[in-house]
């Protein structure tokens, strides 16, 4: 405390600078999900799947793959092992041919073989509905563990996939943190926990169609143009 003129007390007040970062975050994260919300109303999972156990199949088949190309793999997989306990008593080496399509065939299969015996064996053949069980599950790891939360189980989830990553850096939600962890850590602060799983989604779509990749972003069609701090 220092005194100013006419003895009155002044007290200097220390901001924190991270803090005031990430309140200015936040504002910015506000207007993306709202932006996004109008540009995507429908944005799901482009996965198909209608049990929680087929969620899981497909997102471990879909490291490296295309949703699309998953989509087509697991229709000729469910048509052999419709169920959680026909999936478990496979031959990986079945389960193995049916998937390779997906790339990386055999660990993937034998991911999803010791997947879907943990889930028969320790979990009745339901997948659990807690965070920390789903990562104890083979071939599972944050960002699927987070996707079934959100999407099967409608509770807070940030998933962190490539897109993810990837636009939040381009927008200036973070500051250059490519870690998947790292980044669901950083959008945890300024993400509303209700917004979180939809949001990623629409990250997805946007990704795909506007702020592409591979090729030169559609910048002039982006609803973010003028707010993404890579234009700024």
């Amino acid at each position: 405390m220092s005194t100013g003129g006419f003895g009155r007390a002044v007290w200097k007040v220390k901001v924190d600078a991270g803090e005031i970062r990430r309140m200015k975050k936040k504002e910015l994260a506000l207007e993306v999900i709202e932006r996004l919300k109008k540009e995507y109303p429908d944005a799901a999972c482009s996965l198909d799947y209608d049990e929680a156990w087929k969620l899981l199949v497909s997102v471990r088949l879909a490291a490296q793959c295309t949703d699309a190309r998953v989509n087509i793999v697991v229709e000729k997989l469910y048509e052999r092992f419709p169920d959680v306990a026909a999936l478990a008593e496979a031959p990986v080496e079945e389960i193995e041919k049916i998937v390779h399509p997906c790339g990386l065939g055999n660990s993937k299969a034998r991911d999803i073989s010791a997947c879907m015996k943990m889930l028969q064996e320790e979990h009745g053949g339901r997948v659990p509905d807690d965070f920390d069980a789903l990562l104890k599950l083979p071939g599972v790891g944050r960002k699927s563990a987070n996707l079934i939360m959100g999407d099967v189980f409608g509770k807070p989830a940030i998933v962190t996939d490539t897109h993810c990553i990837r636009l939040c850096n381009r927008i200036g939600l973070v500051d250059n943190i490519k870690e998947p962890k790292k980044v669901e850590m950083a959008l945890w602060k300024i993400i509303p926990p209700k917004e979180g799983s939809d949001f990623c989604h629409r990250l997805v779509w946007h990704g795909r169609e506007v702020c592409t990749a591979r090729t030169k972003p559609y910048c002039d069609k982006c609803c973010l143009q003028d707010i993404c701090g890579k234009k700024l």
